[in-house]
């Protein structure tokens, strides 16, 4: 037992186990000190919480897009936050417009759908156009390959979308009523957070329904499994590819209204840290896995919102909430050292990997 035991643990695993341990014990130290301390009220808390359940949300709806392409075709399309970025910047042009009219504040529901349709529109164009151009004729390369091309098209379509509209920040436009507060007794939600949760579990839903209820899903799910085999079966594998990528852009799309509704700015770089950080929760949550990714940005999201506080102040650490990237990316180091498959991931065969 003693051998068996020592074939499958090697030094470099147990040095990994050793290293997450003493980050485990840095965490609860500090956190357990930060309670003690009692510098957050239990509103400040409770802020922290929701602003994180905003950002997990939208996190979890552009790793659908990661997710969604891994489990098709094993590739990591990192050029899908610049699809999430010229949905944002497109759907800017329409928002400015209707605000500038006064049509947006008078009726905010159509502006809203009008902003919403040009975002999604657009990210899908951009991400069926990758995947014609770009992905189809490597699909029987060498990852690497592909892996080479998605960033990049990923720069490519950067330095295209800073040529058409410059390299200025703009300022997105803000509704008024989402602007607006709830409030129970000293807690307060802006309809901002609300909107923005509310919406993206509403796509999230739409989308495992079409994953798991339709004729489209089953078909995405046998091409998945098996690309052959499904060929056989008569599903036509090109289609659904294309429809793999046609979701995961339209989700995109919707993110990035999402985003620029809470961080009211846009630019031709702007996809680069929420993209990051989606394909980080896309890693928690086990990549290939759609519930894994939901779950996995909403955990990024509130890790990243209460972490910093809870983790650090305990330590003294200075301005922790400068430090949240740090904390985020330390819980990815945590969860791939303890179960490398993600959080809901499952081992692959070697096939699938």
């Amino acid at each position: 037992m003693r051998q068996s035991l020592r074939e499958r643990l090697s030094f470099t695993d147990l040095f990994m186990w050793v290293v997450g341990a003493l980050i485990v014990l840095i965490i609860v130290y500090g956190s357990i000190s930060t309670l003690i301390i009692g510098r957050y009220s239990s509103r400040q808390w409770f802020d922290f919480v929701v602003n994180g359940i905003m950002l997990g949300s939208v996190y979890a709806l552009i790793a659908l897009g990661y997710t969604l392409v891994y489990g098709i075709l094993r590739m990591i399309n990192f050029a899908h936050s610049e699809v999430f970025m010229a949905g944002a910047f497109n759907s800017y042009f329409v928002g400015t417009a209707l605000n500038q009219s006064g049509y947006l504040e008078q009726n905010p529901v159509v502006g809203l759908l009008l902003i919403f349709a040009m975002a999604m529109i657009t990210s899908t164009i951009v991400a069926v156009l990758l995947e014609r151009i770009a992905y189809r004729p490597l699909r029987g390369a060498p990852r690497i390959v592909s892996l080479i091309t998605a960033i990049g098209a990923s720069f490519f379509l950067q330095y295209t979308f800073k040529g058409l509209y410059g390299a200025g920040v703009k300022a997105y436009p803000r509704l008024p009523v989402l602007n607006q507060s709830l409030e129970f007794g000293e807690f307060k939600i802006l309809y901002v957070q609300i909107f923005v949760v509310a919406a993206a579990l509403v796509l999230m839903a739409a989308l495992y329904y079409i994953v798991q209820r339709t004729k489209v899903g089953k078909a995405m799910r046998a091409v998945s499994e098996d690309f052959d085999t499904a060929a056989l079966m008569g599903i036509d594998v090109d289609r659904i590819i294309v429809i793999t990528f046609i979701l995961g852009g339209a989700l995109a799309g919707a993110a990035g209204v999402l985003w620029s509704l809470v961080f009211p700015q846009v630019n031709f770089v702007m996809g680069f840290i929420p993209g990051l950080k989606a394909f980080t929760a896309a890693v928690l949550g086990g990549i290939g896995n759609i519930p894994g990714a939901m779950v996995g940005g909403l955990f990024l999201g509130l890790i990243e919102s209460v972490g910093p506080g809870l983790f650090l102040d305990g330590l003294k650490v200075t301005a922790p909430h400068q430090l949240k990237d740090v904390i985020a990316f330390t819980m990815l180091v945590l969860v791939l050292i303890f179960r490398p498959s993600g959080i809901l991931g499952e081992k692959l065969t070697q096939k699938k990997a």
